[in-house]
């Protein structure tokens, strides 16, 4: 750049004007570099944030969901993550030796249940076949045994009720004739066997009633659809107090897991179609185990806040902040799930093939659920549980927190780690709370469980026809997956119940009918 000495100016205040202005831009220029650096910075940051978002979206399309290997150790996880002194040894893992390979063994076929009936075929050699060449008989020595299942479609009868009826010839009068026996459904042909089996059809194998309708057709049997679902609204409203009385059983223990899950429901009054509803569920009562599932139309947390409003104790939820309610009821303790806490960073640890600070918090939640694996594998009570917790779990998770405090100033906010550890760390008083009593689980996964097989049955209908429809699912649920909660079948349950149903008066009636009470 060539300067021109002759503009130059010649007096000192014309000089000190030019380097005042000078210094001006230059400082103007370094606030635009500062600017565009921190522009950068975040536009970096936003990068990089989509291109996770992005690798996140194409594994849980892509790759299995299946959770049950999300825990288990990386052989060659070797992150050189820079750590405090203090928890390092909390995060060192024996080292495993593989001597040799070993064959996968071949699957093996269960054996069939002994109660089922035999039909024995035997495959015998001719009598010809049965003498040696030496001329002497052959002797059996033994037998080879090989069995097939072989499937007898249902068997149906037609239940006739005859009443004779008497009367004298004579008087032309006096007409006697027996009374009808009670029966469930009153001008109709359904049998309370009938009926359950509609119920288990459509609420445990997931068959919508057009399809029932078209395997009834199939046996030349006409079986509308409107019939099997005006029975089933019917029954129903029968079962209303089994409900009831589950949620009476719920309220009366002091621990209890709440959850909530979607649902389309038709012909809400003052709603579209399109709006999504809600099923909630909630489970409890220790040995006497009970599920309850509850229809509603929104997700506000006022309607837990209403079912649990006699409730006191432990309630074990996900962080969703329809029960931050439970912060001002001294009545009740809330419980954090560790499952919802450790799933991010498992899903980031798959991304980063076991490196990284991801891979590192599975380390803690990988010592942490040994434990529970012991509690289960070995069987102990409350109080073994709860002491086990304390020598093993609470260093653990107290390692854990100083790792969390650790990276939480070197981790983006929005990033999908730094939500991670922020999870953690907003959450940490509930996640803790599960060691103050052995009956409490480290995480929600048991009623998630509950909720499983109303997510695969939405699959196949998809929605619900009106909220009628919706209350009577909530009631039918509520008793299936109780019986499975106390390893009770529930076609053998409904068939028991349905036929006493009709007896029942008083509250204790009600309560031997449910699967945590009933003699079959």
């Amino acid at each position: 750049m060539k300067i021109n000495t002759k503009t130059l100016p010649r007096s000192s205040e014309a000089l000190e004007k030019i380097i005042i202005d000078l210094a001006a831009r230059l400082e103007n220029q370094e606030k635009i570099i500062e600017q565009s650096k921190a522009e950068l910075s975040l536009y970096k940051e936003k990068y990089a944030r989509l291109i996770e978002e992005i690798r996140l979206a194409k594994q849980q399309r892509f790759t299995h969901s299946s959770e049950k290997n999300m825990l288990q150790p990386d052989l060659f996880d070797e992150a050189g993550i820079e750590l405090p002194e203090e928890i390092k040894d909390q995060l060192s893992e024996e080292e495993v030796q593989i001597d040799s390979y070993a064959r996968k063994k071949h699957p093996v076929r269960k054996k069939l249940p002994a109660y089922l009936p035999r039909e024995v075929i035997v495959h015998d050699i001719s009598e010809e076949e049965k003498t040696c060449g030496c001329g002497e008989q052959l002797v059996r020595i033994g037998e080879e045994t090989s069995e097939q299942l072989k499937y007898i479609p249902a068997k149906i009868n037609v239940i006739q009720h005859v009443r004779p009826k008497y009367a004298c010839k004579p008087c032309q009068e006096n007409v006697k004739i027996a009374p009808m026996p009670v029966l469930l459904l009153p001008k109709s042909i359904a049998t309370p066997q009938l009926v359950a089996h509609t119920i288990i059809s459509k609420y445990c194998d997931h068959l919508p009633l057009y399809r029932q309708e078209a395997i009834w057709e199939r046996m030349e049997i006409d079986m509308p659809r409107s019939s099997l679902c005006g029975w089933i609204l019917k029954v129903a409203e029968l079962c209303e107090p089994l409900a009831y009385q589950l949620r009476k059983i719920i309220l009366a223990y002091d621990y209890a897991q709440a959850d909530e899950t979607t649902v389309q429901v038709l012909d809400e009054v003052g709603r579209d179609n399109r709006n999504n509803s809600y099923m909630w569920c909630y489970r409890g009562g220790g040995e006497r185990l009970g599920i309850v599932y509850e229809y509603q139309e929104t997700r506000g947390g006022y309607h837990a806040q209403q079912f649990l409003r006699d409730f006191k104790g432990y309630l074990q939820t996900d962080a969703y902040s329809g029960y931050n309610w439970t912060d001002d009821d001294k009545n009740i303790i809330s419980v954090g799930c560790h499952a919802h806490a450790w799933r991010p960073f498992a899903e980031l640890a798959k991304l980063n093939k076991g490196t990284g600070l991801a891979s590192d918090a599975l380390k803690f939640y990988r010592k942490l659920y040994e434990v529970e694996k012991i509690t289960r594998e070995n069987n102990l009570s409350a109080e073994a549980r709860h002491e086990l917790r304390q020598e093993q779990s609470k260093p653990m998770l107290d390692a854990f927190k100083i790792w969390l405090d650790h990276h939480l100033t070197k981790t983006s906010e929005q990033g999908k780690i730094g939500k991670a550890i922020r999870y953690c760390l907003n959450h940490w008083a509930e996640l803790n709370n599960y060691l103050k009593d052995g009956r409490i689980e480290i995480d929600n996964n048991l009623i998630e469980n509950a909720i499983r097989p109303f997510a695969l049955g939405r699959k196949n209908w998809l929605f619900m026809g009106s909220p009628a429809g919706a209350k009577a699912r909530a009631i039918f649920y509520s008793l299936i997956e109780t019986c499975k909660a106390n390893n009770v079948d529930p076609y053998k349950y409904l068939c028991a119940m349905l036929n006493r149903i009709r007896e029942c008066v008083t509250e204790d009636d009600y309560r031997k009918l449910l699967p945590q009470f009933i003699q079959i």
